[in-house]
């Protein structure tokens, strides 16, 4: 292995966990009101924007696809500073994934970040031999429901 590859190597062993998200926005703007809350999650160090496209789907079906560069300030606010950052990991088969779950008539965003402050325990496990074979997440919803029914049997 050359030193390159090594480094490489090393720099995969240390990642924490990547997530994705898609954010539907009813309406046809993207308006940027998130970069604020994403500005904080990055500049603290807990995430690290790995990729992001904004979806614009226009109430006849039809889809376009933004990447930074392509749109404005007042749409995106402050998520330009990730543009030189980004993975571009979205194939064209992710973003038509994501298009067919779009409403039409909304604009939707697709986030791909790292989650640094698990990375530790994620290299952590990988040095132990240990892999991910399970992984999930619970919809807030799901736990104000289960709150809720849990205050009902209460009373």
């Amino acid at each position: 292995m050359t030193e390159d590859t090594n480094r490489s190597t090393e720099n995969i062993d240390e990642l924490g966990p990547v997530d994705w998200i898609v954010v539907e926005f009813p309406g046809s703007r993207f308006k940027g009101e998130i970069a604020p809350a994403l500005d904080d999650l990055v500049e603290r160090g807990i995430v690290r924007v790995l990729d992001l496209l904004l979806l614009k789907k226009e109430t006849d079906g039809s889809l376009e696809a933004f990447e930074l560069s392509d749109l404005d300030e007042a749409e995106i606010g402050a998520l330009r500073s990730y543009e030189a950052e980004l993975a571009m990991l979205l194939s064209e088969e992710d973003v038509e994934a994501v298009a067919a779950a779009v409403e039409p008539g909304s604009t939707a965003a697709l986030l791909v970040w790292e989650n640094l402050w698990a990375a530790p325990f994620a290299s952590a496990i990988r040095r132990a031999g240990g892999q991910l074979v399970a992984s999930g997440r619970i919809p807030v919803q799901a736990l104000l429901a289960a709150i809720e029914a849990d205050e009902q049997e209460g009373d």
